[in-house]
């Protein structure tokens, strides 16, 4: 599926049970990557909120879902360069968001491209975002513990879905699994 907007791994024996569910929320495809699956939905955070509820009243549902990361913004990139560019464009956009908060990135990579190792990208945009927030005077910090933000970032091969998820979403949200 080319045009995917959320994410959802599953655990290890979970697969079917995961798809059949998911399917009733709107086009769902195995991916070439272990126990991930991309859909295409309408409203994002709606089928996290309708997965939840789900699994609330199906336990063995919630045994089979490990994540669901719904995406605020994709886009396709053809280079590390423009992977790079598209998503210091999204963090450009919602700096005051991030401004006086403590965050970090996490990217979760999936796909054969060269360029920058996951832990090279994931630092460089946390520099990119304290410098940036630092210009505008309000700056930001790096931290792990309890972070006021996360930013999510998942690539399938040459697609990417980013989003900033809260300390608050990620309370509300037992799907919302950063790493």
């Amino acid at each position: 599926m080319k045009e995917w907007n959320t994410i959802v791994t599953i655990f290890q024996q979970g697969f079917t049970r995961a798809m059949r569910a998911l399917q009733k929320i709107g086009p769902t495809e195995r991916t070439p990557y272990y126990n991930v699956l991309a859909m295409k939905v309408d409203e994002p955070i709606v089928a996290l909120e309708t997965v939840e509820r789900w699994t609330e009243e199906q336990p063995a549902l919630y045994d089979a879902i490990a994540r669901v990361a719904p995406a605020e913004s994709t886009f396709e990139f053809h280079s590390p360069e423009e992977f790079e560019d598209r998503v210091k464009s999204f963090l450009l956009e919602r700096m005051p968001k991030l401004a006086r908060r403590s965050f970090y990135v996490r990217l979760h990579h999936r796909g054969p491209w060269s360029g920058l190792r996951t832990p090279d990208a994931e630092r460089l945009f946390d520099d990119f975002i304290v410098a940036e927030t630092n210009k505008l005077g309000a700056a930001a910090r790096i931290g792990f513990t309890a972070p006021d933000a996360i930013i999510v970032v998942d690539t399938i091969d040459d697609r990417a879905g980013i989003a900033i998820w809260t300390r608050e979403d990620i309370k509300q949200h037992r799907l919302l699994r950063p790493d």
